[in-house]
């Protein structure tokens, strides 16, 4: 059940409008089985085990909680990473570890063979995993209290706007609101809707629209000459962008419905003028996430510089190595590292960019950083290196006189109008900047978006990218 599906369409308002029709007491028995029911569409196996994700967590917390020795919080916080991260290894990583294994072994002459698992991916296993470590991490250095109530942590693993591709919320943030009896409120019933038409659209209109260019390009680059494969890298940026913004919208509008406030997890990232401020706009939820339980803790930025560029290595390689199980997003997190290093001390010692007020500097820097992760994306969408090192050898090198795709013309207007919206929502979330515009002007906007939803929606009903993460 996605979110651009008819099922989630009927799906939603009936939560919504059974969730206010139920006494308070009720509520949350009610958004714990249709969060059950939303995960199980895709397959009811996949069940299992967030409900044991669930017990260990909830059990090994309350056990960190409960032992006053130091000795014992450790034992039993072990006991819930390596079950935890070993299920999302087994299911995720195991694949890449044999044949790394394997290749190491035939170099030494060994000839070493591992059982393979033809395992299928969880949908959303590493999201709320994550989700979960923060809760038990924060009991263990004392900024959380163990949650008393299975039922209402099991709702905080299971929350269905953002179970499957996040924003990956903490325990102090979420759980609170969804203890709380909400009322229905005009103002979350009007910024909800306006979230949801606006990720529908962006996500349907526009990622949807501009996949078939960028698999074209994908699939054969040796076709197509410099200029324009260098067309079809910049619209994989906003395929990308569009395809996991409009889902967080979407998220965040459907919990609005019901009175829960979501986590912003996209700023404009596009509007950065360095990698560091990239990730500071970028999947914020996760950069927030290896910031405090990875980067914090291997000293952050406490350290002499040497060690400091070490932990932000380590920090953005597992960042690519989160993404998946194949060498091109181990590479492509190791590109982000890099630049960061180099950023920091070539750009910003030598004032080449400013992060601060717009200007000549700031656009320079916006510029040289949509370049940079508009490259980088080249690894994080090819299925090899081989293939991205075929992309990138087609950019320096071709000549191809083929005749080339031309994007439909109505396209270009709708990616131009989500390029201006883009522009204009600089810092805002777009329910709050549509409701500080006059009535004529949100209505133009509505019935704009409303009008590219049902008549330019992408042929196929495209899954989100951020799905097989």
């Amino acid at each position: 059940m996605t979110f651009n599906s008819l099922p989630f369409l009927i799906f939603l308002p009936i939560v919504v409008i059974t969730y206010y029709l139920l006494a308070p007491r009720w509520r949350w028995i009610m958004l714990l089985a249709a969060s059950y029911l939303f995960y199980m569409w895709w397959n009811p196996a996949y069940i299992i085990l967030i409900l044991f994700s669930t017990l260990i967590n909830f059990y090994s917390s309350h056990a960190i909680e409960r032992h006053s020795s130091k000795q014992q919080k450790k034992k039993y916080l072990y006991l819930c990473l390596i079950t935890n991260l070993g299920i999302l290894f087994i299911f995720k990583y195991y694949g890449l570890f044999t044949q790394a294994f394997m290749g190491i072994a035939d170099i030494f002459g060994v000839k070493a063979r591992l059982p393979f698992l033809n395992l299928l991916l969880p949908v959303g296993i590493s999201f709320y995993t994550f989700q979960t470590l923060s809760y038990t991490l924060n009991v263990y250095f004392g900024k959380q209290k163990a949650e008393k109530h299975l039922g209402y942590f099991a709702l905080f693993v299971t929350f269905f706007p953002q179970l499957v591709a996040g924003p990956i919320e903490r325990y102090d943030r979420l759980a609170p609101q969804l203890k709380t009896p909400h009322s229905p409120s005009y103002e979350n019933f009007s910024n909800g809707f306006r979230l949801i038409i606006f990720g529908l659209f962006i996500k349907m209109v526009i990622a949807d629209n501009l996949a078939p260019y960028v698999e074209e390009i994908y699939s054969q680059p040796a076709a197509y000459n410099t200029f324009h494969l260098m067309a079809g890298l910049g619209f994989y940026s906003f395929q990308i962008y569009a395809d996991f913004y409009g889902y967080s919208t979407i998220a965040i509008g459907s919990a609005l419905l019901i009175g829960v406030n979501l986590m912003d997890n996209f700023k404009t990232p596009y509007l950065s003028a360095s990698i560091r401020e990239f990730w500071r706009r970028w999947h914020i939820s996760l950069s927030t996430w290896f910031r405090d339980y990875v980067y914090i803790p291997l000293g952050g930025n406490r350290v002499k510089w040497s060690r400091w560029a070490v932990n932000i290595f380590i920090v953005y390689t597992l960042s690519g190595l989160w993404h998946g199980a194949n060498w091109t997003f181990l590479i492509w997190g190791s590109i982000f590292g890099l630049m960061f290093i180099i950023e920091r001390f070539f750009y910003e010692r030598f004032g080449i960019i400013s992060t601060e007020k717009w200007g000549i500097r700031r656009i320079f820097g916006v510029l040289i950083t949509f370049v940079i992760v508009t490259l980088a994306w080249i690894f994080f969408r090819s299925s090899s290196l081989s293939n991205a090192l075929s992309m990138f050898e087609a950019l320096l090198n071709n000549t191809a006189l083929a005749d080339p795709w031309r994007p439909d013309p109505f396209i270009m207007f709708w990616l131009g109008l989500f390029i201006i919206l883009d522009l204009l929502l600089f810092n805002n979330r777009f329910d709050q900047w549509c409701s500080k515009k006059p009535l004529w002007l949100r209505w133009t906007i509505y019935t704009l978006l409303i009008f590219g939803i049902t008549a330019f929606s992408g042929i196929d009903n495209q899954p989100f990218i951020y799905f097989q993460f």
